[in-house]
């Protein structure tokens, strides 16, 4: 499958899962798919079944892709911008990193970046999930 297959792919997943879910949640969810397609292509370079393993690798950076393209600039400011550059910046290391030597340790601090964004973005839609102090939840009258 070719790159601008796998994008439309990635793009429609975001969108799909957007409808399904709340957005952050939908975010958090393709981080957890971007880590184990990472992970699942480093398994598969290290039994040295290499095309299977790039295809993964190019899922994991589709969704990567596909998160970098929706955030909206104008309305995220210099976050949306750090984000689509971090996006990117994980994007060029996964595929430096696909078939050398020293993959494991690299796609180690790839995943954990990816992760640390994750968690960050669980923790935003924790906070907007939690009705405002003084909110009467539940509260009968």
């Amino acid at each position: 499958m070719n790159q601008n297959a796998m994008a439309f792919r990635a793009n429609q997943a975001y969108r799909g899962a957007a409808v399904a879910v709340p957005p952050l949640k939908a975010v958090v969810m393709l981080c957890d798919g971007a880590i184990t397609f990472l992970q699942k292509a480093l398994e598969c370079q290290e039994a040295r079944r290499l095309e299977e393993g790039h295809d993964y690798l190019t899922r994991a950076t589709a969704i990567l892709r596909g998160l970098s393209h929706h955030l909206d600039c104008n309305r995220g400011g210099a976050v949306a911008e750090r984000l689509f550059t971090t996006y990117n910046a994980l994007i060029l290391a996964a595929h430096r990193a696909y078939g050398r030597p020293q993959a494991r340790e690299n796609y180690r601090r790839i995943i954990a970046a990816i992760a640390e964004l994750r968690d960050a973005w669980k923790a935003v839609a924790a906070a907007t999930s939690v009705p405002p102090p003084g909110a009467a939840v539940g509260a009968r009258r």
